[in-house]
Protein backbone atom coordinates (compact mmCIF):
# COMPACT_ATOMS: atom_id res chain seq x y z
CA UNK A 1 0.00 0.00 0.00
CA UNK A 2 1.07 3.59 -0.37
CA UNK A 3 1.50 4.35 3.44
CA UNK A 4 4.21 1.02 3.42
CA UNK A 5 7.75 2.76 3.96
CA UNK A 6 10.62 1.40 2.21
CA UNK A 7 12.05 1.29 5.13
CA UNK A 8 11.23 0.06 8.75
CA UNK A 9 11.95 2.43 11.90
CA UNK A 10 14.90 0.27 12.72
CA UNK A 11 16.44 -0.57 9.58
CA UNK A 12 16.54 2.91 8.93
CA UNK A 13 17.69 3.85 12.08
CA UNK A 14 20.62 1.37 11.03
CA UNK A 15 21.21 3.32 8.14
CA UNK A 16 21.66 6.80 10.04
CA UNK A 17 24.02 5.10 12.39
CA UNK A 18 26.34 3.58 10.75
CA UNK A 19 26.79 4.65 7.26
CA UNK A 20 30.03 6.48 6.90
CA UNK A 21 28.94 8.55 4.03
CA UNK A 22 26.31 10.44 2.49
CA UNK A 23 23.19 9.52 1.25
CA UNK A 24 19.64 10.31 0.64
CA UNK A 25 16.20 8.63 1.55
CA UNK A 26 13.50 8.33 -0.60
CA UNK A 27 9.92 7.96 -0.37
CA UNK A 28 10.42 8.10 3.31
CA UNK A 29 8.14 11.16 4.18
CA UNK A 30 5.40 11.16 1.61
CA UNK A 31 2.57 10.99 4.76
CA UNK A 32 4.41 13.82 6.69
CA UNK A 33 2.11 17.23 7.11
CA UNK A 34 5.35 19.33 7.13
CA UNK A 35 5.36 18.56 3.39
CA UNK A 36 3.01 21.26 3.09
CA UNK A 37 5.62 23.56 4.94
CA UNK A 38 5.39 26.22 2.42
CA UNK A 39 6.40 29.89 3.44
CA UNK A 40 2.53 30.34 1.90
CA UNK A 41 1.76 27.95 4.47
CA UNK A 42 4.49 29.21 7.38
CA UNK A 43 3.58 32.80 6.65
CA UNK A 44 -0.39 32.10 7.92
CA UNK A 45 0.54 30.13 10.67
CA UNK A 46 3.04 32.71 12.18
CA UNK A 47 0.80 35.11 11.01
CA UNK A 48 2.53 37.88 11.26
CA UNK A 49 5.44 37.04 13.73
CA UNK A 50 8.75 38.40 12.83
CA UNK A 51 12.12 36.65 12.69
CA UNK A 52 15.45 37.76 11.77
CA UNK A 53 16.90 36.95 7.87
CA UNK A 54 20.27 36.93 7.55
CA UNK A 55 20.98 39.28 4.18
CA UNK A 56 24.11 38.07 2.23
CA UNK A 57 25.81 39.25 -1.16
CA UNK A 58 25.44 37.37 -4.53
CA UNK A 59 28.98 37.84 -5.20
CA UNK A 60 31.79 35.63 -6.30
CA UNK A 61 34.35 36.79 -3.27
CA UNK A 62 36.70 34.72 -2.95
CA UNK A 63 36.22 35.07 0.51
CA UNK A 64 33.88 33.02 2.42
CA UNK A 65 30.68 35.13 3.48
CA UNK A 66 30.88 34.53 7.02
CA UNK A 67 27.69 35.24 9.20
CA UNK A 68 30.15 37.90 10.97
CA UNK A 69 30.39 39.62 7.23
CA UNK A 70 26.81 39.65 6.93
CA UNK A 71 24.09 41.98 7.80
CA UNK A 72 20.38 41.18 9.38
CA UNK A 73 16.82 42.24 9.57
CA UNK A 74 13.66 41.76 11.52
CA UNK A 75 10.78 40.80 9.12
CA UNK A 76 7.71 38.97 8.88
CA UNK A 77 7.48 35.91 6.05
CA UNK A 78 4.79 37.72 4.04
CA UNK A 79 7.07 40.84 3.56
CA UNK A 80 10.15 38.14 2.77
CA UNK A 81 8.01 36.27 0.00
CA UNK A 82 7.20 39.82 -1.21
CA UNK A 83 10.81 40.60 -1.82
CA UNK A 84 11.48 37.59 -2.88
CA UNK A 85 8.80 38.05 -5.97
CA UNK A 86 9.98 41.79 -6.68
CA UNK A 87 6.38 43.37 -5.39
CA UNK A 88 6.68 47.27 -4.81
CA UNK A 89 5.69 47.21 -1.55
CA UNK A 90 9.04 45.98 -0.67
CA UNK A 91 10.72 49.85 -1.43
CA UNK A 92 9.44 50.51 2.31
CA UNK A 93 9.65 47.46 3.95
CA UNK A 94 12.27 45.69 6.02
CA UNK A 95 14.17 44.37 2.54
CA UNK A 96 14.10 47.79 0.86
CA UNK A 97 17.72 48.38 1.66
CA UNK A 98 18.53 45.07 -0.70
CA UNK A 99 18.18 45.03 -3.82
CA UNK A 100 16.73 41.11 -4.65
CA UNK A 101 19.13 40.43 -7.73
CA UNK A 102 22.37 41.46 -5.67
CA UNK A 103 21.04 40.06 -2.15
CA UNK A 104 19.97 36.60 -1.24
CA UNK A 105 18.20 36.19 2.77
CA UNK A 106 18.13 33.45 4.38
CA UNK A 107 16.24 32.81 7.95
CA UNK A 108 18.78 29.56 9.06
CA UNK A 109 18.70 27.78 12.67
CA UNK A 110 15.19 28.75 13.45
CA UNK A 111 14.38 26.50 16.62
CA UNK A 112 10.61 25.33 15.55
CA UNK A 113 10.37 24.67 19.68
CA UNK A 114 10.75 28.40 20.47
CA UNK A 115 9.25 29.89 16.65
CA UNK A 116 6.41 27.83 17.22
CA UNK A 117 6.01 28.01 21.14
CA UNK A 118 2.36 29.27 21.07
CA UNK A 119 1.61 25.89 18.62
CA UNK A 120 2.94 23.35 19.94
CA UNK A 121 0.45 21.07 17.52
CA UNK A 122 2.64 21.53 14.86
CA UNK A 123 5.73 19.36 15.98
CA UNK A 124 3.92 16.67 15.33
CA UNK A 125 4.02 17.22 11.58
CA UNK A 126 7.75 16.49 11.57
CA UNK A 127 8.02 12.59 12.15
CA UNK A 128 11.66 11.13 12.51
CA UNK A 129 10.55 8.16 14.69
CA UNK A 130 9.90 6.89 11.01
CA UNK A 131 13.98 7.23 11.02
CA UNK A 132 13.77 5.09 14.37
CA UNK A 133 14.14 7.49 17.32
CA UNK A 134 10.60 7.62 19.01
CA UNK A 135 9.63 10.52 20.64
CA UNK A 136 11.64 12.98 18.17
CA UNK A 137 9.48 15.49 16.27
CA UNK A 138 9.83 18.89 15.45
CA UNK A 139 10.15 20.03 18.97
CA UNK A 140 14.18 18.95 18.21
CA UNK A 141 14.12 20.32 15.02
CA UNK A 142 14.93 23.45 12.88
CA UNK A 143 13.50 25.21 10.28
CA UNK A 144 15.87 26.99 7.19
CA UNK A 145 14.05 29.91 4.71
CA UNK A 146 16.15 31.30 2.04
CA UNK A 147 15.79 33.14 -1.18
CA UNK A 148 18.03 31.98 -4.47
CA UNK A 149 21.48 32.02 -3.64
CA UNK A 150 20.90 31.72 0.21
CA UNK A 151 24.02 29.43 1.79
CA UNK A 152 25.96 28.29 5.01
CA UNK A 153 29.64 28.86 4.35
CA UNK A 154 31.68 25.06 4.42
CA UNK A 155 31.85 24.19 7.96
CA UNK A 156 31.89 20.37 10.05
CA UNK A 157 29.79 20.18 12.66
CA UNK A 158 31.30 18.99 16.34
CA UNK A 159 28.19 17.11 17.18
CA UNK A 160 25.97 14.04 15.97
CA UNK A 161 24.99 13.50 12.42
CA UNK A 162 22.34 15.06 10.64
CA UNK A 163 18.87 14.31 9.03
CA UNK A 164 17.60 17.06 6.39
CA UNK A 165 14.23 17.44 4.83
CA UNK A 166 13.49 19.47 1.95
CA UNK A 167 10.39 20.65 1.98
CA UNK A 168 9.87 23.33 -0.95
CA UNK A 169 12.52 24.32 -3.52
CA UNK A 170 15.84 22.68 -3.62
CA UNK A 171 19.47 23.25 -2.35
CA UNK A 172 22.60 22.02 -3.51
CA UNK A 173 24.64 20.36 -0.79
CA UNK A 174 28.51 20.23 -1.43
CA UNK A 175 30.14 17.25 0.61
CA UNK A 176 33.97 16.79 1.80
CA UNK A 177 35.02 13.44 3.91
CA UNK A 178 36.56 14.17 7.16
CA UNK A 179 39.86 12.87 6.02
CA UNK A 180 39.73 15.82 3.93
CA UNK A 181 40.44 18.34 6.73
CA UNK A 182 43.50 19.39 6.18
CA UNK A 183 42.33 20.47 2.11
CA UNK A 184 39.89 22.78 3.54
CA UNK A 185 42.34 24.86 6.06
CA UNK A 186 39.83 24.49 8.91
CA UNK A 187 39.75 27.54 11.55
CA UNK A 188 37.68 28.44 14.49
CA UNK A 189 37.57 32.03 13.57
CA UNK A 190 35.05 33.17 13.65
CA UNK A 191 34.39 31.27 16.33
CA UNK A 192 30.98 29.20 17.11
CA UNK A 193 31.10 25.85 19.52
CA UNK A 194 30.25 23.40 17.57
CA UNK A 195 30.88 24.69 14.07
CA UNK A 196 34.58 24.25 12.42
CA UNK A 197 34.13 26.80 9.29
CA UNK A 198 36.81 26.18 6.06
CA UNK A 199 39.13 28.97 4.88
CA UNK A 200 37.53 28.33 1.56
CA UNK A 201 34.61 29.57 -0.10
CA UNK A 202 34.00 26.18 -1.83
CA UNK A 203 31.52 28.41 -4.47
CA UNK A 204 34.87 30.19 -6.10
CA UNK A 205 38.04 29.12 -4.33
CA UNK A 206 41.65 31.12 -4.19
CA UNK A 207 43.60 28.17 -5.17
CA UNK A 208 46.47 30.90 -4.54
CA UNK A 209 46.04 31.09 -1.11
CA UNK A 210 44.75 27.67 -0.60
CA UNK A 211 46.49 25.27 -3.23
CA UNK A 212 45.91 22.03 -1.36
CA UNK A 213 42.14 22.54 -1.96
CA UNK A 214 42.47 20.88 -5.23
CA UNK A 215 43.03 17.75 -3.10
CA UNK A 216 39.64 17.51 -1.80
CA UNK A 217 36.90 15.06 -2.77
CA UNK A 218 34.03 16.39 -3.24
CA UNK A 219 30.52 14.89 -3.55
CA UNK A 220 27.57 17.09 -4.87
CA UNK A 221 23.95 16.54 -4.79
CA UNK A 222 21.17 18.75 -5.18
CA UNK A 223 18.25 18.07 -2.72
CA UNK A 224 14.38 18.20 -3.83
CA UNK A 225 11.58 18.71 -2.09
CA UNK A 226 10.42 15.27 0.07
CA UNK A 227 14.02 13.82 0.28
CA UNK A 228 15.96 13.20 3.37
CA UNK A 229 19.65 13.97 3.48
CA UNK A 230 22.00 12.18 5.68
CA UNK A 231 25.32 13.72 6.50
CA UNK A 232 27.23 11.56 8.78
CA UNK A 233 29.17 12.13 11.33
CA UNK A 234 32.25 14.84 10.96
CA UNK A 235 31.80 15.47 6.89
CA UNK A 236 32.38 18.97 5.90
CA UNK A 237 29.56 20.62 3.84
CA UNK A 238 28.58 23.76 2.13
CA UNK A 239 24.63 24.33 1.56
CA UNK A 240 23.27 26.60 -1.43
CA UNK A 241 19.71 27.62 -2.26
CA UNK A 242 18.89 27.22 -6.08
CA UNK A 243 15.38 27.79 -6.29
CA UNK A 244 14.03 31.27 -5.45
CA UNK A 245 12.32 30.16 -2.62
CA UNK A 246 13.74 27.06 -0.34
CA UNK A 247 12.35 25.42 2.98
CA UNK A 248 13.98 22.90 4.74
CA UNK A 249 13.75 21.03 8.27
CA UNK A 250 16.84 19.18 9.67
CA UNK A 251 17.47 17.47 12.93
CA UNK A 252 20.99 16.72 14.90
CA UNK A 253 21.13 13.35 15.90
CA UNK A 254 23.17 13.22 19.13
CA UNK A 255 25.79 10.25 19.39
CA UNK A 256 27.90 8.44 21.46
CA UNK A 257 31.15 10.67 20.92
CA UNK A 258 30.01 13.24 21.10
CA UNK A 259 30.89 12.73 24.63
CA UNK A 260 34.24 13.45 24.10
CA UNK A 261 33.79 16.41 20.90
CA UNK A 262 32.28 18.03 23.96
CA UNK A 263 36.06 17.76 25.74
CA UNK A 264 37.67 19.15 22.67
CA UNK A 265 34.38 21.71 22.42
CA UNK A 266 35.74 22.93 25.86
CA UNK A 267 38.92 23.06 25.22
CA UNK A 268 38.68 24.90 21.73
CA UNK A 269 36.68 27.43 23.45
CA UNK A 270 38.99 27.94 26.75
CA UNK A 271 41.90 28.51 24.17
CA UNK A 272 40.17 30.93 21.86
CA UNK A 273 38.39 33.19 24.41
CA UNK A 274 41.25 33.59 26.38
CA UNK A 275 43.55 34.62 23.45
CA UNK A 276 41.17 36.24 21.82
CA UNK A 277 40.12 38.38 24.90
CA UNK A 278 43.80 39.30 25.33
CA UNK A 279 44.01 40.73 22.27
CA UNK A 280 43.01 44.54 21.67
CA UNK A 281 40.18 44.89 20.03
CA UNK A 282 39.35 45.97 16.65
CA UNK A 283 36.79 46.83 14.92
CA UNK A 284 37.96 45.22 11.49
CA UNK A 285 38.67 41.86 13.72
CA UNK A 286 34.84 40.50 14.32
CA UNK A 287 36.07 36.80 15.77
CA UNK A 288 32.65 35.77 17.60
CA UNK A 289 29.78 34.84 15.60
CA UNK A 290 26.49 35.95 16.03
CA UNK A 291 25.13 32.95 17.13
CA UNK A 292 27.49 33.69 20.72
CA UNK A 293 26.06 35.92 23.14
CA UNK A 294 29.35 36.63 24.41
CA UNK A 295 33.12 35.63 24.86
CA UNK A 296 32.59 33.79 28.26
CA UNK A 297 34.99 34.91 31.17
CA UNK A 298 37.93 31.88 31.53
CA UNK A 299 36.25 30.72 34.96
CA UNK A 300 33.40 30.21 33.24
CA UNK A 301 35.31 27.96 30.50
CA UNK A 302 37.28 25.99 32.85
CA UNK A 303 34.30 25.18 34.47
CA UNK A 304 32.33 24.28 31.39
CA UNK A 305 35.52 21.95 30.56
CA UNK A 306 35.62 20.00 34.16
CA UNK A 307 32.09 19.23 33.54
CA UNK A 308 32.15 18.15 29.98
CA UNK A 309 35.35 15.85 31.44
CA UNK A 310 33.03 14.22 34.08
CA UNK A 311 29.92 13.82 31.88
CA UNK A 312 32.54 11.70 29.58
CA UNK A 313 33.48 9.22 32.17
CA UNK A 314 29.91 8.79 33.67
CA UNK A 315 29.33 7.97 30.20
CA UNK A 316 31.77 5.64 30.30
CA UNK A 317 31.00 4.29 33.23
CA UNK A 318 27.64 4.02 32.53
CA UNK A 319 27.82 1.97 29.21
CA UNK A 320 30.58 -0.05 31.11
CA UNK A 321 28.12 -1.15 33.81
CA UNK A 322 25.21 -1.33 31.02
CA UNK A 323 27.24 -3.93 28.72
CA UNK A 324 26.68 -1.99 25.67
CA UNK A 325 26.10 -4.20 22.78
CA UNK A 326 28.43 -4.26 20.11
CA UNK A 327 25.95 -3.27 17.25
CA UNK A 328 25.21 -0.14 19.29
CA UNK A 329 28.66 0.95 20.91
CA UNK A 330 29.06 3.26 17.59
CA UNK A 331 26.26 5.75 18.33
CA UNK A 332 22.95 6.19 20.35
CA UNK A 333 20.22 8.91 19.99
CA UNK A 334 18.07 10.73 22.76
CA UNK A 335 15.62 12.67 22.33
CA UNK A 336 16.24 16.36 24.17
CA UNK A 337 17.37 18.38 21.75
CA UNK A 338 20.64 20.37 21.97
CA UNK A 339 20.21 23.85 22.91
CA UNK A 340 22.57 25.85 20.76
CA UNK A 341 23.75 24.75 17.00
CA UNK A 342 25.19 21.02 18.85
CA UNK A 343 27.00 19.00 16.30
CA UNK A 344 30.40 17.28 15.94
CA UNK A 345 34.39 17.67 15.27
CA UNK A 346 36.99 16.74 12.61
CA UNK A 347 38.54 13.07 12.47
CA UNK A 348 39.13 11.20 9.35
CA UNK A 349 37.06 8.37 8.25
CA UNK A 350 38.54 5.59 5.86
CA UNK A 351 36.63 6.50 2.39
CA UNK A 352 36.37 3.00 1.85
CA UNK A 353 34.03 2.19 4.92
CA UNK A 354 30.14 2.54 3.93
CA UNK A 355 28.19 1.04 6.59
CA UNK A 356 30.23 0.61 9.81
CA UNK A 357 29.57 1.21 13.41
CA UNK A 358 31.54 4.32 14.18
CA UNK A 359 34.34 2.32 16.74
CA UNK A 360 35.24 -0.43 13.66
CA UNK A 361 38.17 -0.94 12.54
CA UNK A 362 37.30 -1.04 8.28
CA UNK A 363 40.91 -2.90 7.56
CA UNK A 364 39.03 -5.84 9.07
CA UNK A 365 36.03 -6.15 7.68
CA UNK A 366 35.25 -8.44 4.72
CA UNK A 367 33.70 -7.33 1.48
CA UNK A 368 30.78 -9.35 2.01
CA UNK A 369 29.73 -7.51 4.95
CA UNK A 370 28.49 -4.37 3.01
CA UNK A 371 26.54 -6.56 0.27
CA UNK A 372 23.41 -5.44 2.87
CA UNK A 373 23.90 -1.83 2.39
CA UNK A 374 20.43 -1.01 1.03
CA UNK A 375 21.44 1.56 -2.13
CA UNK A 376 18.81 1.42 -4.80
CA UNK A 377 15.50 3.81 -5.55
CA UNK A 378 14.84 4.50 -1.53
CA UNK A 379 18.46 4.89 -0.78
CA UNK A 380 20.40 7.16 -3.06
CA UNK A 381 24.39 7.27 -2.58
CA UNK A 382 26.20 10.57 -2.61
CA UNK A 383 29.24 9.41 -4.60
CA UNK A 384 32.20 11.48 -5.36
CA UNK A 385 32.15 13.60 -8.15
CA UNK A 386 35.05 12.17 -9.85
CA UNK A 387 33.14 8.94 -9.87
CA UNK A 388 30.21 7.77 -12.90
CA UNK A 389 27.23 8.64 -10.70
CA UNK A 390 23.92 7.28 -11.19
CA UNK A 391 20.67 9.40 -11.83
CA UNK A 392 16.60 8.74 -10.38
CA UNK A 393 14.85 11.02 -12.39
CA UNK A 394 14.47 14.61 -10.11
CA UNK A 395 17.69 12.85 -7.37
CA UNK A 396 20.39 12.82 -10.11
CA UNK A 397 23.72 13.61 -8.02
CA UNK A 398 25.27 16.91 -9.77
CA UNK A 399 28.57 16.16 -11.30
CA UNK A 400 29.09 19.80 -12.52
CA UNK A 401 31.80 20.89 -9.93
CA UNK A 402 34.57 20.41 -11.84
CA UNK A 403 33.98 24.11 -13.12
CA UNK A 404 33.67 25.50 -9.83
CA UNK A 405 37.64 24.39 -9.30
CA UNK A 406 39.32 26.47 -11.53
CA UNK A 407 42.20 28.22 -11.27
CA UNK A 408 41.77 32.14 -9.86
CA UNK A 409 44.57 33.45 -12.26
CA UNK A 410 43.83 36.83 -13.22
CA UNK A 411 40.92 37.23 -10.63
CA UNK A 412 40.88 40.51 -7.95
CA UNK A 413 41.50 39.02 -4.28
CA UNK A 414 37.62 40.61 -2.94
CA UNK A 415 37.26 43.04 -0.70
CA UNK A 416 39.53 41.19 2.45
CA UNK A 417 43.09 39.97 1.32
CA UNK A 418 43.73 36.23 2.23
CA UNK A 419 43.97 35.57 5.90
CA UNK A 420 46.51 32.98 5.82
CA UNK A 421 50.04 34.12 5.88
CA UNK A 422 52.56 32.89 3.29
CA UNK A 423 55.60 32.36 5.87
CA UNK A 424 59.04 31.99 4.79
CA UNK A 425 61.10 31.09 7.30
CA UNK A 426 64.55 31.82 7.37
CA UNK A 427 67.12 29.02 9.85
CA UNK A 428 67.71 31.81 12.58
CA UNK A 429 65.56 31.83 14.90
CA UNK A 430 67.00 34.32 17.56
CA UNK A 431 67.14 37.62 15.50
CA UNK A 432 68.22 40.55 17.59
CA UNK A 433 65.51 42.87 18.34
CA UNK A 434 67.89 45.87 16.36
CA UNK A 435 67.91 43.81 13.44
CA UNK A 436 64.49 43.84 13.41
CA UNK A 437 63.07 45.97 10.32
CA UNK A 438 60.66 49.02 10.54
CA UNK A 439 57.62 46.72 10.03
CA UNK A 440 58.67 44.78 13.02
CA UNK A 441 59.02 41.46 11.49
CA UNK A 442 62.56 39.41 11.09
CA UNK A 443 62.89 40.92 7.46
CA UNK A 444 61.28 42.40 4.66
CA UNK A 445 60.14 38.81 3.02
CA UNK A 446 58.44 37.72 6.31
CA UNK A 447 54.84 38.20 6.72
CA UNK A 448 54.06 38.87 10.61
CA UNK A 449 52.04 36.31 12.48
CA UNK A 450 48.46 37.04 13.74
CA UNK A 451 46.60 35.67 16.60
CA UNK A 452 44.70 33.79 14.01
CA UNK A 453 47.49 32.56 12.79
CA UNK A 454 48.24 30.90 15.76
CA UNK A 455 45.13 29.84 16.74
CA UNK A 456 44.96 28.10 13.39
CA UNK A 457 47.50 25.71 14.64
CA UNK A 458 46.68 25.52 18.56
CA UNK A 459 42.84 24.69 17.37
CA UNK A 460 43.98 22.51 14.72
CA UNK A 461 40.66 19.36 15.03
CA UNK A 462 43.91 17.06 14.98
CA UNK A 463 45.51 18.77 17.85
CA UNK A 464 42.63 19.45 19.91
CA UNK A 465 41.78 16.01 19.34
CA UNK A 466 45.16 14.52 20.58
CA UNK A 467 45.11 17.29 23.71
CA UNK A 468 41.62 15.88 25.29
CA UNK A 469 43.07 12.50 24.75
CA UNK A 470 45.71 13.80 27.11
CA UNK A 471 43.69 15.30 29.40
CA UNK A 472 41.27 12.35 29.64
CA UNK A 473 44.32 9.86 30.13
CA UNK A 474 45.65 12.56 32.74
CA UNK A 475 42.26 12.70 34.49
CA UNK A 476 41.77 8.85 34.52
CA UNK A 477 44.71 8.79 36.43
Amino acid sequence: GADIKPFTPEKAKEIVMSLQQPAVFCNMVDDWPALHWNTKYLSAVLDGKKIQFRIGLRTLDLVPQFETRCSYVEATLEEFLAWSCGQPSCLSGPFSCYEYSKYWAYADYKYIAKLFEDKAEVFQDIKWSDFGFPGRSGRESTLWIGSEGANTPCHLDSYGCNLVLQVQGRKRWHLFPPGDTSFLYPTRIPYEESSIFSKVNIANPDLKCFPEFKNATAHVVTLSPGQVLLVPRHWWHYVESIDPVTVSVNSWIELDADHEARVEEAITRTLVCAIKSAENPSDADVWLNPTEVEATSHDINLEYLNRAVSAYFRHRKASVSEQVPPSSIGAECVTSASRKRRKRQAGPEPEGCKLLTHEADCSTVKAEEFQEIPFGPHLIQVLPQSQETSSVGARAVESDYRDLIQGNEGRHFGKLHCTRKQLVMNNDCETPANQMDSDSSPNASQTALSTNDLLDCLVNPHVISLVAQLLLERTRI
